[in-house]
């Protein structure tokens, strides 16, 4: 384990996952929505949908920071031109078009201007696309704590929501 690179202990425990390298992440997260949104969806009328929905976001991000610290093994290392290098596995299949602001030890600043998950979820129906924040964009934040939780991740708005780019703005205040 690279020393920089803490909790991914609990992952080494199962079977590597490795579905981000090999399908992509976008093809991921059309899998997981086509089996997730019906099984919410009933769970929703049995328990009340604000009750499930909030147990899954616990749960994804849950996910997410475990994913971060492999992650972050994967990568061999938890710096931001790693975490850089890692968006090839959001960008597969063209997933993804960003457009790179700044680039330093210390700072990683992004706009995305096109996002196919957002286009996926809204193409997969109303249900779908009302959960596109759970499924992907809430992530962000979880599994940059995992990767590195000395990464501070602002971001103000998302297309997934209507506006015109995501803006990312990673930065590690020198710390790492």
């Amino acid at each position: 384990m690279s020393d920089n690179c803490k909790n991914a202990g609990h992952m080494e425990q199962l079977l590597p996952d490795t579905l981000n390298e090999t399908i992509g992440v976008l093809t991921r997260r059309e899998v997981e929505a086509r089996v997730l949104v019906p099984i919410i969806e009933a769970l929703g009328k049995e328990f009340g949908r604000e009750r499930v929905i909030a147990v899954l976001q616990a749960t994804i991000t849950g996910i997410a920071e475990e994913q971060g610290a492999a992650l972050c093994e994967r990568m061999g290392g938890n710096s931001l031109a790693h975490f850089h290098e890692s968006l090839r596995f959001w960008i597969k299949g063209n997933a993804l078009e960003i457009d790179v602001i700044e680039q330093t030890d210390d700072v990683l600043s992004f706009n995305v201007t096109r996002c196919r998950y957002a286009e996926l979820y809204e193409a997969l129906g109303p249900s779908t696309s009302a959960l596109g924040m759970s499924f992907s964009c809430t992530r962000d934040f979880a599994l940059l704590k995992g990767f590195n939780p000395n990464i501070t991740l602002r971001r103000t708005q998302t297309l997934m929501e209507g506006a015109q780019c995501c803006d990312f703005r990673l930065s590690t205040g020198g710390c790492e």
